[in-house]
């Protein structure tokens, strides 16, 4: 490394943000990226390890000790090319990832992990800053159709590494702008539109061709999602000669209690995109909206926070969020779960502008205003016994509730889809495709390969991105013979 002692001398700089009152009032980013001297730095604390955990930890196994290198050095320009040999989209994860690699990272042990995520964020920024971010069109045509179903990271991530192998990509999405979950469902104020533009555009640049307002599936299930152009999984083998299903896990899990049908319980994934929308510019009649509302999240994930972080800048009058499971430690124990992902508390920007936040709670029932409204929720603590979650006697508690937001993961693909495919589906209703061998990513159909949340259920975008890199490359070899696209 550049400097042996950086760990010894520097400590870990974090990107600073908006402070919460400024930033709840408008949709925009608010974290402010480290400058050429704070990212040099924080680069410095690479320790040469020997060993770079961060490595493994790294979905996308980015080459992190090699970039931070450079960083030090002040070589962006080839920071950026170590950086995107393994990564298509780091403005992407720069901006959204948990970061597993600083977890895993070797000064984590006893320290404070190396910035890795705020140093990737740099980098990309720099590169798109600076014009080095460019289509890459392939030298030669291979005279191959791949059809790549889903423009969220997974389905980009794959048509990407397809046209820069000389394929020609086509791109079906069933909304009206690409992205995916990227999109429609995170928000503005995390990941800002404008970074999935400009990757659409150099890619349209490298060949791909998107058609969106497609739906891909049975004619008949076209209907919920609106007037959509159909196109059969037939008809896709037909004209292709691969397809690639990439649409994502979009199936919620639901809680079926007394009140479930009231007016002003929603999924999260149907209060989401709807301000996703607004920002982009459509009308919306109807809109769920949380302006002057007691909001209730139920879920504490990721999905549960970005609702906590919209709800504020609705307006909301307070906003509860529930978890079914109990509290974790603040600080978790690094000689027992180091390199792993350490189960323990996370307060997210979201939280930091107003939530108040409550755990081993199970919700029993809605309650209705008399006018078919959502007023309350009724819950009771939870409590482990006997190995499992258990009620505690007597805790039944009420709490107001104007609007629920149901944030608890999703469960599934869209079972239509995988049944118009025809696809055989593993325990969990994902579609089978082993990740093994020569027949890596490929379904039970012929021609047709599966990656993302649709093969491996509910992840992070930056395990996306790596399936639809590692599917591109298994695409390649079927129609090839070969490949030299890397894994």
């Amino acid at each position: 490394m550049g400097k042996i002692t950086g760990f010894l001398d520097h400590p870990r700089q974090h990107e600073t943000s908006e402070a919460p009152a400024q930033r709840k009032r408008h949709w925009h980013e608010f974290v402010r990226q480290l400058d050429d001297q704070a990212a040099q730095l924080q680069a410095a604390r690479c320790m040469d390890c020997g060993i770079p955990f961060c490595h493994n930890g790294c979905p996308v196994n980015n080459i992190i000790p090699d970039f931070n290198d450079l960083v030090y050095r002040q070589d962006w320009k080839r920071a950026l090319d170590v950086l995107h040999s393994t990564n298509n989209f780091p403005e992407f994860t720069g901006r959204i990832c948990p970061a597993p690699c600083e977890a895993a990272c070797t000064l984590n042990i006893n320290s404070d992990a190396v910035g890795i995520k705020s140093i990737e964020h740099k980098i990309i920024d720099r590169g798109w800053e600076e014009g080095w971010v460019v289509p890459q069109p392939p030298a030669h045509k291979t005279g191959k159709r791949v059809a790549v179903v889903g423009s969220g990271p997974a389905g980009l991530a794959a048509a990407q590494q397809l046209a820069r192998a000389g394929h020609a990509v086509t791109v079906f999405e069933k909304n009206d702008r690409v992205g995916g979950l990227l999109r429609y469902g995170i928000p503005d104020f995390k990941l800002e539109k404008s970074h999935i533009d400009r990757r659409v555009e150099q890619m349209r640049g490298e060949g791909v061709d998107f058609r969106t307002g497609v739906f891909v599936g049975n004619p008949h299930d076209a209907a919920a999602y609106g007037p959509l152009e159909t196109v059969t999984p037939a008809q896709l083998r037909r004209e292709f000669d691969a397809v690639v299903i990439a649409g994502g896990a979009e199936t919620p899990r639901d809680l079926p209690v007394p009140g479930r049908e009231l007016d002003g319980v929603h999924f999260a994934m149907d209060f989401l995109p709807q301000q996703n929308r607004v920002n982009a510019g459509d009308a919306l009649d109807g809109q769920i909206h949380a302006g002057g509302k007691h909001v209730v999240v139920i879920g504490g994930g990721d999905t549960g926070s970005d609702c906590v972080g919209t709800s504020n800048r609705h307006g909301a009058k307070a906003v509860t969020q529930f978890e079914l499971l109990p509290q974790p430690p603040e600080q978790e124990n690094k000689p027992l779960v180091w390199p792993y992902w350490p189960i323990r508390l996370r307060t997210s920007s979201s939280h930091e502008e107003g939530c108040q936040r409550d755990w081993s709670v199970a919700t029993k029932r809605f309650n209705d205003d008399g006018k078919g409204r959502v007023k309350s929720l009724t819950a009771v603590r939870l409590q482990w016994q006997d190995g499992r979650m258990a009620e505690v006697p007597g805790s039944e508690f009420e709490v107001r509730a104007e609007l629920v937001l149901l944030a608890m993961g999703f469960v599934s693909p869209v079972q239509k889809v995988l049944d118009a495919f025809g696809v055989e589906r593993d325990a969990r209703g994902n579609a089978r495709a082993s990740t093994d061998g020569d027949d890596g990513y490929r379904t039970s159909v012929d021609k047709v390969f599966a990656a993302g949340d649709m093969r491996r259920g509910q992840s992070l975008v930056v395990w996306a991105i790596r399936e639809g890199r590692q599917c591109a490359r298994a695409v390649d070899a079927y129609l090839m013979g070969r490949s030299t696209l890397p894994r």
